[in-house]
């Protein structure tokens, strides 16, 4: 490979105690290429001069200053850790690296740009032994990972911050292309000559890739409990030592590891999804208070949502009743107070070893935490979406609300001064562990309230719900509305839950909470959910009346978290038998729409989450025959779907049309609201560019070039929403239609260019080749809207050089000729069933207020659109 010489440099561990004393000599290492875990080549040059050197490193680390944020995030992810003899560290960053990228032939080029770049150390992932993977030119590459510490015939070397922030700068290191591994145990560390100098140099790259770089950080806390498990006593005594001042402070998430590592089970295959939801989890947009949408609180806390709360002191506990109580709730709740690990924790942050059971017990807080969302997993059928890279979806991550609930409201820790500490300090866990809602009581020191809220708000994505409970003492209507106003942490929880106590219920006492939370809601704004609770036996109407995110028991549970608790099922059946869920009618408006899915999909969603909706099929040839008939005016009509041909001529018969639905000229979905004198409100939106929208979001991301095109086939309705997508995502459009009236109406409507023919003649005025040309763009998306029976294909120059993402949005035939055709050349393409159901979870949470069940609705479109093996 070729040396690297110039430039910011890598020092040599010999010498890198330049951090604190004088040194000689400088090394850089090259490329090193580790193709199945075997190095094949690796060079170095060497240079002197310690003061130029030091003061460029100064200047790089300076001009870099910067923090992680949420948005548009495109640089590596870091794992850091200590790794055993199962290698966890690499093997996760491989991992992790193949699913970002998702594209082998993207990791190659990488691999390549690298190769000439400044220098990183590479692993290429391949079942082929290392010989034969250096003499193969073909050879796929499934992950690249940057090793920050390598050992050669010259001794440890570390790689520099600086050299990293230089190759994101100009692009080499992204995202996508390579994950970054601070191995404290790598081989290089087995030298007791060198591991003081490691440890400072590695410590050092650290704390400049998290607080000057602003890379997002993982800490992989490894820390098998098998004798013989491959990480000796010199190991472990590293862990011990940095753990506290650099593992934790140079790191936001952390994900624990047993094991797994050398397990020959499915375990290790849970490690690596909990990575991949983390991550996942860590780069959604950041919550917004009183926003709606993905990760908001208006549907994570929706209506007719529940919680489950876990009360056995091992999670482990649980394992008998998880399958079916999954059925029935959207989230666990994480009870860290009633954990035997979290008494061990609290017993050893006093001092009280003796009564300290478990060896770690803040490993074990988070481990078991991990545990539950294994268990959950393979029965998560409630479980929203989770975009997580390219074209993933985590579908089977059922969110987790991390609680630790003091003595004084109804839990179990300690709330003396050092016990509040100590909470604190668990809650900031919950949020290193990426969960979905941390539960935080509101009444407790202001100043570790304060540094909280604002780790939450910098650093990561999860929903604050503020608490707070009244326990065996009433209080007034105005005390209810005051503790709600103080559960939004001065604007910054997403939800606010109080649970009170009364002495009797003859005057509908248990409607307090109630009553009080929508009394509240109209004196803040922005509004967030509120959620209301009378504890006791006295109190089971309440979770009745309690429309959103209730917590519940389960009736396989061998005994309740909190008396007076209802089970979901119990408690849907008392909203039905008071009006409060009425079994609403939907359907599909169209005419000839025997093939529609649409049925099966909502349908199946209703039943996921145990709502007692119906979904039929409205095949009329007129809007008029529809909403003149028994559906559209039943008191119960909860809303539509529109398909072909109505979806225009629907239009006059709403109340309301959305933005969307306006610039877009059409109508597919219809929810109806009522207002404050209990009118209907019919509203008319379009989720169908949403179906086009999200698919592609996820995988050209938010960084969108100037010169980026969305060629766009097609001129009904379809193709307006297709432009109004592709400019919502920043791309350049380009029209093509048989009938260039339909085309340049597009134009005209949302921007961009009409070719007259597809041929790459650049000379030919007019055509697609002279419109690219005269703009130096590409096409980045082409996005077909032509019928699957016009066998389409693309002219072949089209799929010559970079290749575009194919979108065609019929969903059946599944491989049309447009597909057949570009997959073959490798093309990344989209399907008419994924947009299927990605519009229709947009409808499902626009009629429901709530989480739509995406694996379900997913399943149900494939099962419906795949081949058969007949065909």
């Amino acid at each position: 490979m070729t040396s690297i010489r110039g430039g910011v440099m890598s020092l040599n561990l010999c010498v890198i105690a330049m951090m604190v004393s004088a040194v000689t000599s400088f090394v850089t290492p090259s490329s090193t290429l580790i193709i199945g875990g075997g190095v094949l080549a690796e060079s170095r040059s060497y240079n002197s001069g310690v003061k130029s050197l030091s003061a460029s490193i100064d200047a790089e680390v300076e001009s870099q200053k910067s923090s992680f944020k949420f948005d548009n995030y495109n640089k590596p992810i870091v794992l850091l850790g200590l790794s055993s003899e199962g290698n966890e560290l690499q093997r996760l960053a491989l991992s992790l690296s193949a699913s970002l990228s998702g594209n082998p032939q993207k990791l190659q080029s990488t691999l390549e740009k690298l190769e000439r770049s400044q220098g990183a150390l590479l692993v290429a992932e391949d079942v082929n032994n290392a010989a034969e993977s250096k003499a193969s030119d073909e050879q796929q590459v499934a992950g690249i990972s940057l090793s920050a510490v390598g050992l050669d015939e010259e001794g440890p070397f570390v790689l520099d911050a600086g050299l990293i922030g230089e190759l994101i700068r100009e692009k080499t290191l992204s995202l996508t292309s390579g994950v970054i591994v601070l191995d404290f145990n790598h081989p290089a560390f087995h030298d007791k000559e060198y591991e003081v100098d490691l440890i400072r140099a590695l410590s050092s790259v650290a704390k400049q890739l998290y607080e000057d770089l602003g890379l997002l950080s993982v800490y992989v806390n490894v820390q098998p409990d098998d004798a013989d498990s491959g990480m000796n006593d010199k190991a472990k005594e590293r862990k011990d030592m940095i753990e506290k001042d650099v593992l934790i402070p140079f790191s936001d998430y952390e994900i624990c590891v047993k094991n797994e590592g050398a397990a020959d089970d499915s375990s290790w295959g849970n490690i690596e999804w909990e990575l991949q939801r983390m991550i996942g989890r860590a780069l959604l947009a950041p919550p917004v208070v009183g926003g709606t949408g993905p990760n908001s609180a208006d549907l994570m806390m929706g209506m007719n949502t529940f919680f489950l709360s876990l009360s056995f002191p091992h999670v482990e506990d649980a394992s008998p009743y998880i399958e079916q109580m999954c059925q029935d709730v959207d989230s666990m709740e994480y009870r860290v107070d009633l954990l035997q690990a979290a008494k061990d924790y609290l017993a050893k942050a006093t001092g009280d070893d003796d009564s300290c059971d478990a060896k770690d017990p803040r490993f074990d807080i988070l481990y078991q935490q991990q545990r539950l969302r294994f268990m959950c997993r393979p029965n998560a059928q409630r479980a929203p979406a989770l975009p997580f890279a390219g074209s993933g979806i985590i579908d089977d991550a059922l969110p987790i609300v991390y609680t630790v609930r003091t003595a004084h409201q109804a839990g179990t820790w300690p709330d003396d001064e050092e016990g509040i500490k100590h909470m604190f300090d668990l809650l900031e866990l919950g949020l290193r562990s990426g969960v979905e809602v941390l539960d935080v009581e509101s009444a407790w020191d202001a100043k570790l309230t304060d540094k909280l809220m604002k780790r939450a708000k910098n650093r990561h994505t999860s929903l604050i719900l503020g608490s707070h409970h009244v326990v065996g003492e009433e209080v007034s209507m105005d005390e209810a509305i005051e503790l709600y106003r103080q559960c939004r942490m001065d604007g910054r929880a997403h939800g606010a839950k109080v649970v009170l106590s009364i002495n009797g219920n003859d005057n509908d006492e248990d409607q307090l909470a109630y009553k009080a939370s929508i009394a509240a809601a109209k004196m803040d704004k922005p509004e967030i959910p509120n959620i209301g609770l009378i504890l006791g036996e006295d109190g089971s109407y309440s979770r009745i009346l309690n429309p959103r995110f209730t917590p519940v028991t389960h009736e396989t549970l061998p005994f309740k978290a909190a008396p007076g608790q209802l089970t979901a099922a119990e408690i849907m059946a008392g909203r039905l038998l008071t009006g409060q869920v009425p079994t609403e009618r939907y359907a599909i408006l169209g005419h000839n729409i025997a093939y529609s899915v649409s049925p099966q999909m909502q349908g199946g969603a209703f039943a996921a989450v145990k709502l007692p909706h119906t979904y039929t099929r409205a095949d009329v040839e007129t809007v008029e025959e529809f909403v003149e008939g028994p559906i559209w005016n039943d008191d119960n009509f909860g809303g539509c779907s529109v398909t072909i041909p109505h979806k225009a001529n629907i239009i006059p018969h709403v109340d309301v049309l959305t933005d969307a639905a306006k610039e877009i000229g059409s109508v597919n979905t219809v929810i109806v609201k009522k207002d404050k004198k209990g009118t209907r409100v019919l509203i008319g939106d379009n989720t169908d560019w949403k179906g086009i929208y999200n698919p592609l979001r996820r995988r050209i991301g938010d960084e969108v070039k100037n010169d980026s095109y969305a060629l766009i086939l097609g001129g009904g309705g379809t193709a307006r929403a297709a432009a109004y997508a592709a400019a919502k995502l920043g791309l350049e459009r380009i029209y093509y239609n048989r009938t260039p009236e339909k085309a340049q109406d597009l134009a005209t409507e949302f921007g961009g260019s009409v070719a007259s023919s597809l041929s790459d003649d650049a000379e030919s005025k007019g055509s697609l080749g002279a419109i690219l040309a005269e703009n130096q763009g590409n096409i980045e998306v082409v996005i077909s809207t032509l019928p699957a029976a016009a066998e389409f294909e693309l002219p072949e120059w089209i799929l010559s050089n970079a290749l575009p993402i194919v979108f065609d949005v019929n969903y059946k035939p599944y491989n049309t000729a447009l597909l057949l055709q570009t997959t073959a050349k490798g093309c990344d393409v989209v399907r008419g069933s994924e947009m299927l159901w990605e519009q229709g979870v947009g409808q499902f949470e626009l009629w429901t207020g709530r989480t739509a069940p995406y694996g379900v609705m997913k399943k149900v479109v494939l099962e419906n659109c795949l081949p058969s093996e007949a065909d």
